[in-house]
């Protein structure tokens, strides 16, 4: 009875050891086999005509303009949470709004919450639309001053 105990155990053992292989070989299969192509963003990136959250001026005037904004945003419980992390970078009292956003409604939001905060003519929206349910992206960037 004891060599049965025995050869049960080792067959379950070799079927769980089994099937854990076949189980990680399932989940490989699913990986992305080509990497992202974040070219165009770098190269976007680069260009001194757009600034990165790097470039966020350091002045207590500038830092309080970015707070307010930000405040707004994540103050709304309509936008989303993709949309209240979009950047948000201030340079001398001039805000640029950069990211992508799921929908032309919060995009309109985000937009319409910097100018009250900042004031008419100083921001600048490089806004984008993100990626649709079917896959596509609209492309969509617009500037508003």
């Amino acid at each position: 009875m004891n060599i049965f105990l025995r050869s049960t155990l080792a067959v379950w053992i070799l079927l769980l050891a089994s099937g854990s292989g076949f189980l990680l070989s399932a989940q490989n299969t699913n990986r992305q086999t080509t990497p992202p192509d974040n070219t165009r963003t770098n190269q976007r990136d680069r260009d001194k005509s757009h600034p990165t959250a790097g470039q966020q001026s350091g002045n207590s005037a500038d830092l309080q303009l970015t707070r307010n904004i930000r405040r707004a945003l994540t103050s709304d419980k309509s936008l989303s949470t993709y949309a209240k992390n979009i950047k948000i970078i201030t340079q001398n009292g001039n805000v640029t709004l950069r990211g992508p956003v799921r929908s032309e409604q919060d995009k309109q939001a985000i937009e319409s919450k910097a100018n009250e905060v900042a004031g008419p003519g100083h921001v600048k929206s490089e806004i984008q639309i993100a990626a649709k349910a079917n896959g596509k992206k609209t492309g969509k960037r617009t500037t508003n001053n």
